[in-house]
């Protein structure tokens, strides 16, 4: 129960390496993007990656070249369907959520943050925590796709241009109004 034999243990040692060099090369390879978290699918990848790893450690069932071989094809998945994501406007849709505007021009919209089942207090605490103290100073609040809060201070506002992608919002920042 504690200790079955020395081979087990230099096994779960040499293979541990050996997985662990290889996923770095897999990830130096794949870039930065498949640690990130942008979005639900990117997230799975990564839990999906330590899974592997530990299975391929700590299994005797899986040799140390299917567990890499695995593992590339997880990374080379996430590769594609990044690849794809940034060119097919449809499969961006399918595999990323939308950013939500929350608070626009100082004004909380009650509708989008019940919506997203937020609540106040968080709001309250991404304020607070880009320096500001009242609505009155907020530009914009938006959960983004990876699930975070960006706040814009009124000031920083400029031209709109960083809020304009998101649904229901005009050119001018403003909540478009839809007959």
């Amino acid at each position: 129960m504690f200790f079955d034999s020395w081979s087990d243990l230099t096994r779960i040692l040499i293979v541990g390496v050996l997985t662990y060099a290889g996923v770095v090369l897999i990830l130096r390879v794949t870039g930065k993007r498949t640690l990130s978290q942008l979005n639900a699918f990117d997230f799975i990848v990564t839990v999906a990656l330590g899974s592997m790893m530990a299975t391929i450690m700590l299994s005797t069932d899986i040799s140390l070249s299917e567990g890499l071989v695995a593992l590339g094809l997880l990374a080379g998945l996430q590769v594609a369907v990044a690849f794809v994501n940034s060119r097919v406007s449809w499969a961006r849709a399918v595999l990323t959520s939308k950013p939500a505007l929350l608070v626009q021009d100082g004004v909380v919209l009650t509708e989008t943050v019940k919506k997203h089942r937020l609540s106040e207090s968080a709001l309250r605490q991404s304020i607070r925590m880009a320096g500001l103290g009242g609505l009155d100073q907020v530009g914009a609040v938006v959960l983004e796709t990876n699930g975070t809060l960006s706040v814009v201070p009124s000031e920083s506002m400029g031209d709109r241009w960083a809020i304009s992608d998101i649904t229901g919002v005009d050119g001018q920042g403003r909540q478009a109004k839809h007959l």
